[in-house]
């Protein structure tokens, strides 16, 4: 880059080791290709060689996470905008340029080549501190979540092969005075010589509601299997920590809510978002993650669309009015209206007398509950935009 240039386009091929950059002007020839250690300073380098000899420079990006975390950051601290290229946009774009390899390099140029020829990506905007702090929390849950659900699944199929019929007994994944019971006893002959009136005290000192229930429950499980399996002693020394485990990563999952919750709260529409119904703050700070800024969406449709609440039309020829789910959407705003509509639906209200109206038109289950969602992301879009709170009275309208 040499001479200089009104306007170039810089595609990055993102990476957590390095990433590659390569530049081209205006006919689509590139003018610079270079790889860049994901570090700070090799960062600002590049940035220098390339803003110098170009009065404008348009950026473009294929990972929006972590992996680009410290780059765009210096990006935005240069006064730098970049917009984001999916890559399933830059694996098809891939077919239209000669040769078939695929290198960093290459991505690189196809990134900045899509950058130059379509203009309605969308841009990536550094988040906020709070909503930086809520998309670790709501990540780092959603992590502590699935290794629970592993556990559970593990702790029963260890269980079912020594014990099958206190595995039936319980449902582990909702019982905690079960989990403490596993934690001291894993096979029948144990449950059977303590007895009911023993076990009880014991998980009665243990805080476990309904003690004598799970006692009288474990305890008949174990009259009806008399006989020792093979493998016994081992399966239960795993049973024992597994419970122990899943007792402790249930002690940092209320940490971790208490910690969104709290943190969630302090954002200035939290309240707007929380009135909702179904809305509680876990899900809405996967909300405020996933939406992003709120000034992106135009209109309701448009944040409805992102969610992937609104069908797209696929017609050809004389076949009209093909209507299908849409590939390109948020998974989690999607997951954030649909959870909220369904936990909606419980009590009594406009929400539930919507879905029910929509089971009355035909509608199965699932598709009352997407038609429910879609209409609730108008609403919230509607109290974000008035800033005010969900009521279930229709509004009084003004004069003129």
């Amino acid at each position: 880059m040499s001479e200089r240039q009104a306007q170039v386009w810089a595609g990055i091929d993102a990476g957590k080791g390095h990433h590659w950059a390569a530049v081209v002007d205006e006919t689509g020839a590139t003018l610079w290709s270079k790889k860049i250690d994901n570090d700070e300073s090799a960062i600002l380098s590049a940035l220098g060689e390339i803003l110098e000899p170009a009065d404008n420079v348009h950026w473009a990006v294929d990972i929006s996470g972590t992996s680009s975390a410290l780059l765009l950051a210096l990006l935005a601290a240069h006064g730098q905008q970049a917009v984001y290229v999916p890559g399933r946009t830059v694996n098809r774009m891939s077919g239209a340029y000669r040769g078939e390899a695929k290198t960093d390099a290459r991505d690189a140029y196809v990134i900045a080549e899509t950058a130059r020829h379509r203009n309605d990506f969308a841009a990536i905007g550094v988040p906020a501190q709070l909503a930086a702090d809520l998309a670790l929390l709501t990540a780092h849950r959603s992590d502590l979540v699935a290794d629970r659900v592993r556990m559970i699944n593990r702790l029963r199929d260890v269980l079912t092969g020594v014990f099958p019929a206190l595995e039936r007994a319980f449902d582990y994944s909702a019982h905690k005075g079960a989990l403490v019971l596993l934690t001291g006893y894993q096979t029948p002959a144990a449950i059977r010589r303590r007895g009911r009136a023993r076990l009880t005290t014991w998980l009665a000192n243990r805080s476990v509601r309904t003690a004598d229930t799970v006692a009288a429950t474990a305890l008949e499980a174990a009259q009806a299997q008399q006989t020792a399996l093979p493998g016994e002693d081992v399966a239960a020394q795993i049973v024992a920590d597994l419970a122990a485990q899943i007792l402790a990563l249930d002690d940092r999952l209320k940490r971790i809510d208490k910690q969104i919750r709290e943190t969630f709260r302090s954002h200035p529409q939290a309240e707007i978002i929380e009135s909702l119904p179904g809305m509680g703050p876990i899900l809405g700070a996967e909300f405020v993650v996933a939406a992003g800024d709120l000034t992106a969406y135009a209109d309701a449709g448009h944040l409805a669309s992102a969610a992937g609440l609104v069908p797209v039309p696929r017609d050809s020829g004389r076949r009209t009015g093909n209507l299908h789910r849409p590939k390109r959407y948020s998974r989690r705003l999607r997951r954030v209206f649909y959870m909220s509509a369904q936990t909606s639906i419980i009590r009594e209200g406009p929400n539930r007398d919507f879905y029910l109206k929509k089971r009355g038109e035909g509608c199965k289950h699932v598709q009352a509950v997407i038609a429910l969602a879609r209409r609730r992301a108008s609403v919230l879009w509607a109290l974000l935009r008035d800033e005010r709170v969900f009521t279930s009275a229709l509004p009084v309208t003004q004069a003129a």
